[in-house]
C-alpha cells in the first residue's frame, strides 16, 4: 500500500468525519480512511471521498475554487447555511444551501463554497482527477 492509498478501517471503529475523510474506492467498493493533504483538497482515489466538516467564516476551503472532471459532487448541509458559487456555461450563479439541503455539482463544474451561517457539511466528492485554484499568496 502507497503512502496515497486509504488506510484500512477495523470494522467496528467510528470515524469521526470531522477530522477524517473516508474513501470509497470504484474498482473494489473498499472503505478506508484517506491521507492527509496539506495546501489543498484532501488526497483523491478512483471513487469517491466523505467527508463531513465544519463551515465556518475562518476555515473555508483551501483554495479559490475547485472542479471535479469525474463526477458529480453531493454536498448536504446539516446546519448552518453556505452560498455555493457555481461558475455554469451560462453565467455565474450563487445557490444558497440551508439545513437539512442538498445540492449536486454537476461534473466539471467550477465553484466555490462560502459561510453564511457556520454549520456543518458533508460532501461526497468523486475522483481520481480534480482541479482547484490556489488562494491568493500561496505557494
Amino acid at each position: 500500500m502507497g503512502p496515497d492509498d486509504p488506510a484500512d478501517i477495523t470494522p467496528g471503529t467510528v470515524v469521526d468525519l470531522g477530522v477524517e475523510v473516508i474513501g470509497v474506492s470504484r474498482a473494489d467498493g473498499s472503505a478506508g480512511l484517506m491521507p492527509s493533504s496539506a495546501g489543498g483538497p484532501p488526497k483523491r482515489l478512483d471513487g469517491h471521498t466523505i467527508g463531513f466538516g465544519a463551515i465556518t467564516h475562518d476555515n473555508l476551503p483551501p483554495h479559490a475554487g475547485e472542479m471535479h472532471p469525474d463526477g458529480d459532487e453531493v454536498l448536504v448541509m446539516a446546519s448552518g447555511c453556505i452560498d455555493v458559487v457555481l461558475e455554469l456555461p451560462e453565467g455565474t450563479r450563487t445557490v444558497r444551501v440551508g439545513p437539512g439541503e442538498a445540492l449536486v455539482v454537476p461534473r466539471g463544474i467550477w465553484h466555490l463554497i462560502r459561510c453564511v451561517e457556520p454549520g456543518q457539511l458533508l460532501n461526497v466528492t468523486p475522483g481520481p482527477n480534480g482541479e482547484y485554484r490556489p488562494l491568493a499568496g500561496a505557494v
